[in-house]
């Protein structure tokens, strides 16, 4: 049975899972998936499916989207962080009446040989780089460097998915250009080479950059653990956090 025009899925993508999803979505033929991009990634890996990049135009924009392509669903595959984003799909849902479901990873847990000390935003973990940590690997992405600027005590090994455009806002930094999945092996490498003694990160959760704080747990190394934002917490929608989970609701709601 051909996909039908009332079997429309919006992926908010950007993250391992909604590659996945998408990928899962595209084998059933009743349902068309659509996946949309940031475009924050230079050269982003594209899923399966039709894709779409760039931004909406803010809720109303997103709004105005879901009914001019006669989306069915929309499926928030976006990243833990992704706060504003999210909370306009949320708004969207609601005005809209689209059924919306959050697919989102689970959170790394403190074990008991980590040092974690949490922080409960990227601006609070820069406070805490004002005293402590002298060669800090900074892995917040890209659009959060800035919060670490005029920050004397520290030198930060930025890890980016792409090199910047422009010189970075720091006293004293260099760049690491990489991308996930890394292994347990090159971030223990990495964190002693460089002579790291303190990690600043986000809880994003999920395997693909876990590594570092495996390596820091082995290591003693303290890591500075940024909270996730409120609408990671409380979604307001249907949440799941496997691909399995987000493809049973889609056909679940689609009756496919």
């Amino acid at each position: 049975m051909p996909a039908s025009t009332h079997n429309r899925v919006l992926i908010l993508g950007g993250t391992g899972e909604s590659l996945a999803l998408a990928q899962r979505l595209a084998a059933m033929p009743e349902v068309s998936v659509i996946t949309s991009l940031a475009g924050r990634t230079r050269a982003p890996t594209l899923p399966q499916g039709a894709v779409r990049i760039g931004g909406f135009g803010g809720v109303e924009g997103l709004i105005a989207y879901l009914k001019e392509n006669a989306i069915s669903l929309l499926v928030n595959a976006t990243h833990p962080f992704a706060a504003a984003i999210s909370a306009n799909a949320l708004t969207a849902h609601r005005q809209s009446g689209v059924p919306q479901l959050r697919l989102l990873r689970p959170a790394w847990r403190k074990q008991p040989h980590d040092t974690w000390i949490q922080a409960p935003s990227v601006q609070g973990a820069a406070a805490i780089c004002r005293w402590l940590g002298k060669r800090v690997l900074l892995s917040v992405g890209a659009q959060e460097v800035a919060a670490f600027a005029n920050l004397p005590r520290a030198h930060f090994f930025v890890r980016m998915v792409d090199p910047p455009e422009a010189p970075l806002p720091l006293l004293s930094s260099e760049v690491i250009v990489a991308k996930g999945p890394f292994a347990l092996t090159d971030e223990r490498r990495l964190l002693l080479e460089r002579d790291i003694d303190l990690i600043v990160t986000k809880n994003s959760g999920g395997d693909a950059t876990f590594a570092k704080i495996a390596a820091a747990r082995e290591l003693s190394i303290p890591v500075v653990m940024i909270d996730r934002p409120e609408i990671a917490l409380h979604p307001g929608c249907d949440t799941v956090d496997t691909i399995a989970a987000a493809a049973d609701w889609v056909r679940a709601h689609l009756h496919v």
